[in-house]
C-alpha cells in the first residue's frame, strides 16, 4: 500500500506506534548514561525520581492501552507508582517498561479502524478509543521529557538524540 492509499485510521495507528518507540528509545538512552543511585534521587520533594516516572509511565500505559482497549483487568496502584523509593534497578525497570510497551503497541496495532471512536471510560474519563491512544502517546512523551531534563541535569551532557540530523532545514512546499 502507497503513503498516498493508506486511511487515516492506519496511519494514526502507525504513528501512535512510532512515536511510542521513540520515547522508549530515549528513555534507554537515558538510562544508560546513568548510574544505579541517579534513577531514585530526586532534586526535592515535589518531582518524582526517574524510577518513579518509569514506574508511572507503566502503569498509565497498562490502565489506558492494555486494560482499557486490551480489555484486561485494570490492577494499577497509581499511588504505589509514586511512593516506591527504591528496590527496583534500571535493567529491571527498562524490562517493565519494555514489556508494557510491547504489549501495549500490539494491542494499539489490533485496534479495528471502525472502533476508533468508540466512547471509552479509563481511569474516570470518557474518552474516544482516539483519546485514549493520544492520551498515552502525550503522557509518554511528557514524562520521557522529563527523564531527558533530568538526565542532562545529572551528567551535564547533551545527549545527541539529533545529531546525526540537520535541524536548521527549512520545510519545502508540497
Amino acid at each position: 500500500m502507497s503513503d498516498d492509499s493508506k486511511s487515516l485510521e492506519i496511519e494514526f495507528i502507525e504513528q501512535a506506534i512510532s512515536r511510542m518507540d521513540e520515547y522508549q528509545v530515549k528513555i534507554a538512552s537515558c538510562l544508560d548514561k546513568l548510574e544505579e543511585k541517579d534513577i531514585w534521587q530526586s532534586p526535592n520533594n515535589n518531582t518524582n525520581s526517574i524510577g518513579n516516572q518509569i514506574l508511572h509511565l507503566c502503569g498509565n500505559i497498562t490502565q489506558y492501552i492494555i486494560s482499557g482497549l486490551g480489555n484486561e483487568k485494570d490492577l494499577r496502584d497509581r499511588d504505589g507508582e509514586f511512593s516506591t523509593r527504591g528496590g527496583i534497578s534500571k535493567s529491571e525497570l527498562y524490562g517493565r517498561l519494555s514489556d508494557v510497551v510491547k504489549e501495549s503497541k500490539e494491542v494499539i496495532r489490533n485496534l479495528n479502524p471502525d472502533a476508533l471512536l468508540k466512547i471509552r471510560s479509563v481511569q474516570g474519563f470518557r474518552l474516544s478509543t482516539i483519546g485514549i491512544v493520544l492520551h498515552v502517546v502525550e503522557h509518554f512523551s511528557y514524562h520521557t521529557g522529563q527523564i531527558v531534563f533530568w538526565t542532562k541535569m545529572l551528567r551535564n551532557l547533551d545527549l545527541g538524540f539529533y545529531s546525526d540530523l540537520d535541524l536548521n532545514q527549512k520545510n519545502l512546499p508540497d
